[in-house]
């Protein structure tokens, strides 16, 4: 027993660890955590960006996921800034409060679903308030972007993102999981930095991620890279980057 007034003993933090995942375990993690939240209630589910085009052959198809957990439960709406296939309503996240409630109704949504759809807005800060304000209490967001991708306009292609660069976005979620996830087409593989079973956020981890994912190759490995390639490429680097996505969900605090 301690003396009174001697500080309890700091517990001891686990070891940081690297666990490996796939993006499908993740989202239907996701799922569940949106079905054990809504209970009986049939969840309402917003999918930003969800116009699919022939090029999304790597992408989920959020509605079909949502109608196999749910059934027809599942109240989901999709929205983007151009009509198509999956659209529901045409409609900018990153336009005024106002205009998102008015086409949208004022009731919250359970989960917000924002996948490969922030490096293309104009305004990504708007856009993580607009997320925020549309969420209900105790309501989850997933939010999938690269950290290094090659350039894709659609309709332009503005920014880069890291984890802890989220986390200052999302100002209002509790952070409940993040992980890293590749970009290949069928390779569904993804990884999470953990201690004590939870995300790791601390700046002490950023080491751990830095040496995951960074390749530095020496002058002649690079020339030899770089020498295999189709086209011409200038050797401006020997540092390389896979794709890279950073995913982050997120739970609005009261």
């Amino acid at each position: 027993m301690s003396a009174a007034g001697d500080a309890p003993p700091a517990q001891s933090r686990g070891e940081l660890r690297v666990v490996g995942t796939s993006v499908t375990r993740e989202v239907e993690r996701l799922l569940d955590q949106t079905a054990d939240a809504c209970g009986k209630r049939a969840p309402r589910i917003l999918q930003v960006g969800s116009r699919t085009v022939a090029s999304d052959r790597n992408e989920r198809n959020w509605r079909a996921l949502v109608a196999k957990r749910f059934g027809n439960h599942a109240r989901f709406v999709g929205i983007d800034l151009q009509g198509g296939s999956n659209v529901d309503c045409v409609l900018d996240i990153c336009g005024t409060l106002r205009t998102l409630l008015g086409k949208l109704g004022d009731e919250p949504f359970d989960l917000v679903i924002c996948c490969h759809v922030l490096e293309h807005t104009r305004h990504p800060g708007k856009a993580a308030r607009n997320i925020e304000q549309i969420l209900k209490p105790g309501g989850l967001a997933y939010i999938a972007t690269p950290w290094s991708q090659a350039f894709h306009a659609a309709p332009d292609d503005y920014w880069r993102f890291s984890v802890r660069g989220l986390m200052l976005m999302f100002a209002r979620l509790d952070i409940v999981s993040s992980f890293y996830s590749g970009g290949d087409v069928g390779l569904d593989v993804a990884y999470r930095v953990v201690r004590d079973g939870k995300p790791d956020l601390e700046p002490q981890a950023a080491g751990v991620e830095q040496g995951l994912f960074q390749l530095v190759l020496d002058h002649e490995d690079n020339r030899a890279v770089l020498a295999r390639q189709a086209t011409e490429r200038l050797p401006v680097s020997r540092t390389y980057l896979p794709t890279l996505f950073v995913n982050i969900v997120g739970r609005r605090n009261t």
